[in-house]
């Protein structure tokens, strides 16, 4: 005889159980159990018989199409994405509300439907009329570009098969539901039905797309953790809302590189690219210049990227100092804080300590390293750092520079913004030879130091 089956779900991290809990032992969060029906199991099983029109093939003998990738039209939106929309894959953007998600798909539609690609715009937040009155105010207008306000994926699903686009957008995936699932739209088995269904019609039907997704307080990717293993490239899409700047990162790409940047400005008709990002970051450098500013050239997937560094180093009445950093990661300004301390005999101990990096944009790697330390020491000496000179370069326990990647391409780009000299780690090689800047090795700190203050 038939019977309902039921689970508890973890509306945080997809952990499921057969009974309720009050804490998830998996994240550590309160009532986050939520019932949903599993299915309906039977006494007697009944074996599936599939068809299997698609047996294993040799790797030399697949053929590709002559159209694997489909540019959008937006360069930048194109270098995020490794070259353009590989066609059947599945394509995830994330970011905060407001951001401009919406914004630079629905221009990303009006460009491929102006190429001839038919694009379907699936909303289940808007109407068609609110959907009409951003078009018009974007500029987009395309007998290929259909809109369907719809939540039911069933219905969804119906008409991607049906029209056979060549794009699909979905906005967003906590918004659908599934009927084959018991529970509200956004939970966890209802997201991760919905993108497995999505992920299964992108890959037998080659079509491309593209789910917007909604990010927690934390700034996560709402959902089961699953959901970001599932498709084939997840892009952030990050910026402070106090600018008008945006920035495409891609965290996973299985057709490109990851950790790619696209720089955006956010204007009146939309998202505008901005070719040379280097020169937004320092469009106010050398009208600003005093004590504790430095250049950096950091690297941002195959792009570099020059960002000005800024420190505030100043006495502090209370027993523990603070340390703030913006833009950097705070742990690697407290190890570069104990190797001023150790190796060039800067005393911080009763020093407040902050380190921020101008225009938002975020420094992960440990390049930037030695413009962070350089900065902190231009504030405690109250000296000014020379502004025609940039710095590159990784510190080691023992205060030696270490080699970095992409240096050539670092030293390009600071010549080609008229910079005049650039401090880079010893141990890296130089292919050619770049002319109009000097180029400065530096093995450890305290050389650096030397070098870089104005004499």
């Amino acid at each position: 005889m038939a019977k309902v089956k039921s689970k508890y779900v973890c509306q945080n991290c997809g952990y499921e159980t057969a009974g309720y809990l009050g804490k998830c032992p998996e994240c550590g969060s309160w009532g986050s159990f939520v019932e949903e029906i599993s299915g309906v199991s039977s006494s007697t099983k009944q074996e599936a018989i599939i068809p299997d029109n698609n047996p294993p093939q040799k790797l030399s003998e697949i053929k590709m199409g002559t159209e694997i990738r489909v540019t959008t039209g937006i360069s930048e939106f194109d270098r995020v994405l490794g070259g353009g929309i590989v066609q059947g894959s599945l394509v995830l953007i994330a970011g905060d509300p407001g951001i401009g998600k919406s914004t630079i798909l629905l221009q990303t539609s009006g460009e491929l439907s102006s190429q001839g690609k038919k694009v379907l715009y699936v909303s289940a937040e808007e109407s068609s009329s609110q959907i009409k009155l951003r078009a018009e105010r974007l500029g987009v207008n395309s007998d290929n570009l259909y809109i369907y306000p719809q939540t039911n994926f069933e219905l969804i699903k119906k008409h991607i098969l049906d029209m056979n686009p060549d794009l699909v957008i979905i906005d967003s995936i906590q918004a659908i539901y599934t009927t084959m699932i018991q529970s509200s739209a956004g939970s966890v088995s209802q997201i991760r039905e919905c993108c497995n269904e999505l992920m299964e019609v992108a890959k037998s039907n080659n079509i491309s797309i593209i789910v917007i997704g909604h990010v927690t307080k934390e700034g996560n990717i709402a959902g089961p953790k699953v959901l970001e293993h599932m498709v084939d490239t997840v892009i952030q899409f990050e910026g402070d809302k106090y600018k008008t700047y945006r920035i495409l990162r891609s965290m996973k790409n299985r057709f490109g590189n990851t950790s790619e940047v696209g720089i955006f400005e956010m204007g009146a008709k939309g998202l505008a690219e901005v070719i040379n990002p280097s020169e937004l970051f320092l469009k106010e450098y050398n009208q600003t210049q005093t004590p504790g500013s430095t250049i950096i050239v950091t690297s941002e997937g195959t792009r570099p990227l020059l960002v000005e560094i800024q420190a505030l180093v100043g006495t502090t009445p209370y027993p523990a100092p603070r340390r703030v950093a913006n833009g950097v990661d705070l742990s690697r300004v407290l190890q570069i804080l104990a190797v001023l301390e150790k190796r060039i005999g800067l005393n911080l101990s009763r020093q407040d300590v902050y380190v921020n990096v101008i225009g938002g944009i975020d420094v992960s790697e440990p390049a930037a390293d030695l413009g962070i330390a350089l900065a902190i020491i231009t504030c405690v000496r109250d000296v000014v750092f020379d502004s025609h000179t940039a710095i590159v370069g990784e510190i080691g326990l023992s205060g030696e520079i270490r080699a970095v990647n992409h240096i050539d391409k670092r030293i390009n780009e600071a010549q080609k913004l008229g910079f005049k000299k650039i401090i880079i780690p010893y141990a890296n090689d130089i292919s050619d030879e770049i002319p109009n800047i000097e180029i400065v090795k530096v093995k450890r700190i305290i050389e650096a130091i030397t070098r870089a203050v104005k004499g």
